[in-house]
């Protein structure tokens, strides 16, 4: 089935169009993903394909029966709602639903009257009746996988990461067919990323998204669509795929372009001599010629490199002595008598989930903020540099260039050359016009690459970056892996991208969520393997201990039947078990006794009926069980 239809769709840009005639469409279970560098307007076709903005062109018909789920790249929220109240604000019936029977069930804990066990009862029957029992798993399934508990939790109390979670939740329990994703993976931590691929791999749903995270793009999509040169492009097959047929792509394209090249020399020394015109011939020729020299001609990316004069490293370079760091008055510990002593070159990446301070560990190396306890000794000639999550700018009002030269009007390179600020600029990929933009202009990707390049003049040692690679385009991100991967200094990274993480960082700082920091001596991946592992032998431990300890109280009950078997009922157990016949003979006419006084209208007479009912029925049910155990023995 067609779900989605986009027919000529076009959007003007700063200077020129984002992007004109896409079209394409999607079906039902398709897996696809949208790729192009920073500022070639990936987000603003998600967000135009959501009707989010306006098209210049063109049209965007979603199927009536399939529904559209969008997560932007910056969420919005009210700050005074609750995490209920932000999940289940879509006007879905099934979620309409299934919000009543959070809320009946939370009331019922706290007032169990009549009248609120009638409520629960008929909205126990309409869950029944619309077969929505399986639907409120899957809502209930996503909401625990993602660590969101406590429902009653205001927006504006929650970190970074649990926002993107819970708008990330809003997105996935809706009644839906069509998921569009901008960078869904920014700002969750590795583990929950890992839990979103299965996820999208395995829905019936069709997805659209914008990632950087290749292994993501890899497992999840089997749809392609690269933006570039103001168009979209179709590439059947998952990211891996993609780069090949690019690489064959670029080879075809490469050896045509020299072919017209080619013919273009003879034909420019033809033009030149001022051929007649006036033949219809002539005339043809002359077209085609113009038509040549005027096409779009075929470029490899420019590529730009971080190639910065580097700083030596003295003897001493960084040492952590005992730090530790609490919150909440002591009751949250997340560092604890953290010890470590940095070599030269290391490289090493920080593993943990999200709350277990990761972030808080960079800032109080940094200085950002300070250790409850313990103390950092820094080496003379230890140059920090610090990429923190959301770098802010203070002046958003003056251009590239102007931001670049209040560091320096030149940049001396590695090899001793030196650049102006303008060809500096060029170097990462900042060509043109874009340098006499106004910073607020810049997409995310563009501002934070803008802030990683005037970080680096100030020639650092030691680099710690926090989640570099949020808004990150992959061209962008394989130039950073390329430039980190030969920096000669000190390298400590916080990422979300497992791919990005196994090409630059060899050893692991492994953050447990009880304070406790632990060394690994390997790659990322290599540590989820290991990690999975550990939990699979941790569950076959425990199924194969629940699998005993069943065997064995089995054994038990067997014997303790085998032993009553063997025994007979004593007098006193032969008297007792007569009379209980008797006792519970009596005990059911009263009970029916009991029922018909508690239909009278006299409202003391029918009150003192239920109270004796319900002892009766305790009563009656504890003669029963005694009544069994002692039959048994007959």
């Amino acid at each position: 089935m067609n779900i989605l239809s986009i027919s000529n769709l076009k959007r003007i840009g700063r200077e020129k169009p984002l992007f004109e005639n896409v079209t394409f469409g999607l079906n039902e279970g398709d897996k696809a993903a949208l790729i192009g560098r920073n500022g070639t307007g990936k987000s603003t076709l998600l967000n135009t394909i959501a009707g989010v903005l306006t098209p210049d062109e063109g049209s965007v018909v979603l199927n009536k029966e399939a529904g559209i789920s969008f997560l932007p790249q910056n969420p919005s929220y009210n700050m005074e709602d609750t995490i209920k109240e932000h999940i289940f604000k879509s006007s879905s019936p099934k979620l309409d639903l299934i919000k009543e029977y959070e809320d009946i069930c939370r009331l019922l804990e706290k007032d169990s009257s009549d009248s609120v066990q009638k409520k629960f009862n008929e909205i126990n029957e309409q869950m029944t009746q619309k077969d929505l029992w399986n639907y409120e798993a899957q809502v209930s399934s996503i909401l625990t996988t993602l660590g969101i508990k406590d429902l009653d939790k205001k927006m504006k109390e929650l970190s970074g990461g649990m926002i993107k979670k819970v708008a990330l939740a809003q997105v996935l329990v809706e009644d839906t067919k069509l998921l569009l994703l901008d960078e869904p993976t920014n700002h969750l931590d590795i583990t929950t990323i890992h839990w979103l691929q299965d996820y999208l791999a395995q829905t019936k749903r069709s997805v659209l998204m914008v990632t950087h995270d290749r292994y993501f793009l890899d497992a999840v999509c089997n749809h392609i669509y690269e933006l570039s040169r103001n168009k979209v492009k179709l590439y059947t097959g998952n990211y891996s795929t993609y780069l090949e047929k690019k690489e064959t792509e670029a080879e075809i394209e490469a050896n045509t372009e020299r072919r017209i090249e080619s013919v273009l020399r003879f034909e420019r020394d033809w033009l030149m001599r001022g051929p007649c015109a006036r033949g219809t011939k002539a005339k043809a020729r002359i077209q085609r010629d113009q038509a040549l020299i005027n096409r779009e001609k075929f470029h490899d990316p420019k590529g730009f490199t971080f190639e910065v004069a580097g700083r030596r490293l003295g003897g001493k370079i960084l040492e952590l002595h005992n730090i530790s760091k609490s919150f909440n008055l002591g009751k949250h510990t997340v560092i604890k008598d953290f010890n470590y002593t940095f070599s030269k070159g290391e490289k090493i990446g920080i593993f943990g989930d999200n709350g277990s301070g990761k972030s808080t560990l960079l800032n109080i190396i940094t200085g950002t903020i300070e250790a409850d306890s313990g103390y950092i000794e820094k080496g003379e000639n230890t140059v920090i540099a610090y990429y923190q999550q959301n770098p802010t700018f203070k002046d958003l009002s003056i251009t590239v260039l102007e931001y670049v030269k209040e560091a320096a009007e030149v940049m001396k390179m590695n090899d001793g050359t030196e650049l102006s600020a303008a060809l500096f600029l060029e170097q990462f990929g900042f060509e043109g016009k874009i340098q006499h933009s106004m910073l607020n202009t810049l997409s995310g990707g563009e501002r934070k690459r803008l802030f990683l390049v005037r970080l680096l003049l100030s020639n650092p040692n030691f680099l710690i970056l926090d989640e570099p690679t949020n808004d990150f385009d992959i061209f962008t991100m394989n130039i950073l892996e390329q430039f980190l991967m030969g920096f000669k200094g000190c390298l400590l990274i916080v990422s979300h991208d497992r791919y990005f993480m196994d090409k630059v960082a060899d050893t692991m700082f492994i953050l447990e969520g009880d304070g406790n920091i632990s060394g690994f001596a390997g790659k990322c991946s290599e540590y989820i393997e290991v990690r999975e592992e550990n939990k699979r032998q941790e569950f076959l431990e425990q199924k194969k201990a629940a699998a005993e300890k069943k065997e064995e109280s089995k054994a038990q009950e067997k014997a303790a039947a085998q032993t009553q078997a063997k025994r007979k009922l004593t007098f006193k157990e032969q008297k007792e078990f007569s009379e209980l016949e008797e006792r519970i003979a009596l005990l059911e006419d009263s009970l029916k006794e009991y029922e018909a006084d508690m239909s009278s209208s006299d409202y003391e007479k029918s009150k003192a009926a239920g109270d004796k009912y319900t002892a009766a029925q305790t009563e009656l049910e504890a003669a029963y069980a005694r009544w069994e155990e002692l039959a048994a023995l007959v």
